[in-house]
């Protein structure tokens, strides 16, 4: 299927920025990877070779009896240097590259915690010895996800309540207006913190409850193409041959709202990681010990005598940010009708 010439010129105008297309490739590649963290960084080995029988440790569970009766028949413990001698005395373990989960707690470690970096652990650990890197692969991903889960269902809210307000205008736009200018002012945070008093608010409690908040980023903006779109001519003329509204508003009107929302999403993303990471840090977002960019920062502020803790939050975070600003300019550029590729 050949594409058409508008989206030609717009992936051209891309891939000439260079600095947003290569950022794309770079943010792509970590995304992919830090989806298979769990065979990066894990306590768990990857394969077991034991008496003649195979073991896959990070996608199942085993209990410790299953690699000699000397062990309980609760869940191994691939830590326990008894359980390894045992192993490796009918068989073998291959490891991930970083033998820590994000929870793991380094063990025999030389100095108090927070230790300094080291071949062991090369960002060092925390003031509860689990291993930085670990913590890192795992809440990049979790921050992630968390902002494109919540980018992807605010854009459909928000689309469809604009599309709403200016496909029908008058009174329903002038009552969604006010409706909105009202919940625009509710107090969020004091609202966060009555609902964190309540109950403990997990992935998806912390999903939904910013939702109902940040539905609003793109209402304006669709709200003005379907103003403007509404009253062009093959859409007056889709409308005197009967065409339903749901049809003119999706086949006629939508396309050309969603050029002006496509260039906004990029940096809504950036916005919803760094709204996790600010309540993670105000001790606000995910449950206690889940792995997140915001509990790093909270971890360097509590332990400036170990600055490689805000080293890595400062890059970690700030390298996140600065990815997804580039390819959201690199997306604006591509959707603007002045710009032509330069290369």
């Amino acid at each position: 299927m050949s594409l058409s010439h508008a989206t030609t010129r717009r992936l051209a105008t891309f891939r000439a920025n260079r600095r947003g297309y290569w950022s794309l490739w770079l943010f792509g590649v970590l995304f992919v990877l830090s989806l298979f963290a769990e065979f990066i960084a894990n306590d768990r080995p990857l394969l077991i070779r034991y008496d003649n029988a195979w073991y896959v440790p990070v996608l199942k569970d085993y209990s410790g009896d299953a690699f000699g009766p000397d062990f309980l028949p609760t869940e191994a413990d691939y830590t326990d240097p008894d359980l390894r001698k045992a192993i490796d005395a009918k068989g073998w373990m291959v490891w991930p590259p970083l033998p820590y989960a994000y929870a793991s707690s380094v063990k025999d470690l030389n100095r108090p915690s927070p230790a300094p970096p080291s071949f062991r652990n090369p960002l060092g650990t925390d003031d509860q010895a689990r291993d930085v890197l670990a913590r890192v692969i795992y809440g990049f991903r979790l921050s992630v996800l968390f902002g494109f889960t919540l980018t992807v269902l605010t854009s459909i809210v928000g689309v469809i309540a604009g599309a709403l307000q200016g496909f029908y205008g008058g009174l329903t736009d002038l009552l969604f207006q006010r409706f909105i200018e009202i919940w625009s002012g509710m107090p969020e945070l004091y609202l966060l913190i009555i609902l964190g008093s309540l109950i403990t608010p997990g992935f998806w409690v912390l999903l939904v409850f910013l939702l109902l908040f940040r539905w609003m980023n793109l209402t304006g903006v669709v709200r003005a193409e379907f103003l403007r779109g509404r009253n062009l001519e093959y859409v007056r003329a889709a409308k005197a041959l009967g065409v339903s509204d749901v049809v003119v508003m999706w086949r006629h009107i939508l396309p050309n709202a969603m050029v002006a929302t496509l260039t906004y999403v990029p940096f809504l993303l950036s916005g919803s990681v760094t709204l996790l990471s600010t309540l993670d840090f105000l001790g606000f977002g995910l449950p206690p010990g889940s792995p997140s960019l915001g509990e790093l920062v909270a971890q360097a502020k509590s332990n400036l005598q170990a600055p490689w803790l805000a080293i890595t939050a400062f890059c970690v975070l700030g390298g996140v940010l600065t990815l997804l600003i580039f390819i959201g300019e690199a997306v604006r550029d591509a959707f603007d009708p002045r710009r032509l590729p330069t290369a």
